[in-house]
């Protein structure tokens, strides 16, 4: 039977990548909020602000009503700011909780009648959550709180048959937003594999942890970052 998949954040970067790999053989919808994406008949393209009251209820019941059901969620969508240790913005913080943790807690809580034994979560976390980056410790202090609801609420749902799980990339190159030559030849020194990486890295970690080849996998967070710095 043919699933669907929710992937939040999909009109650009990792999140784009993960719906045209999951689109081949999966109903799919994804949201998107300041990049307007390309019309796609076939996929269910959703504006939606996640850290908005009741988006994750009205995202969910769109979802259902053209589907008909939800069998894996995706939560890519991000935020991403500095948030230097001398100029302490509150909002600033906020937003990355509010994103990176509250709202893929929202979208599961909204999604749970609809989820059958067998249903998946993968989450897009970061090596920041254990490397934490200078000048953006919220973003990395957020990913790192996404790991423990990961590990939290695969043992809160394993007995239903639902798995939790996270992919955590090293550093990657976005098409829409590459770095300067000069900040990504200090990551390739500092990657394994001597490069770094592209979305399409992470989009088949994302297909494995979502299908049954992952079946005993729950409560885990897959790095996929071509060994950096190791």
């Amino acid at each position: 039977m043919r699933k669907t998949a929710l992937v939040t954040g999909g009109a650009r970067g990792i999140g784009r990548a993960i719906v045209a790999d999951l689109s081949q053989d999966h109903d799919l919808a994804f949201t998107w909020h300041s990049t307007e994406p390309e019309p796609a008949p076939d996929l269910l393209a959703i504006r939606a602000d996640l850290t908005e009251d009741g988006a994750a209820e009205r995202i969910v019941a769109q979802i259902i009503d053209r589907f008909g059901q939800l069998d894996l969620i995706v939560n890519n969508a991000a935020e991403i700011q500095p948030t230097p240790h001398d100029a302490f913005d509150a909002a600033a913080h906020a937003r990355h909780y509010a994103l990176n943790v509250t709202a893929p807690a929202a979208l599961l809580a909204a999604a749970l009648p609809h989820l059958q034994p067998g249903a998946a979560v993968v989450s897009i976390s970061s090596v920041n959550a254990v490397l934490p980056p200078m000048g953006a410790v919220a973003y990395g202090a957020s990913k790192a709180a996404l790991n423990t609801w990961t590990r939290g609420m695969a043992k809160e749902l394993g007995p239903r048959g639902i798995r939790i799980n996270a992919v955590a990339p090293g550093a990657i190159n976005l098409p829409e937003a590459p770095r300067p030559d000069d900040l990504t030849e200090k990551f390739v020194d500092m990657t394994a594999l001597g490069r770094i990486g592209t979305p399409g890295d992470i989009a088949p970690a994302v297909r494995f942890l979502a299908s049954d080849a992952a079946r005993f996998i729950t409560g885990e967070v897959l790095t996929v970052s071509g060994g950096y710095r190791l």
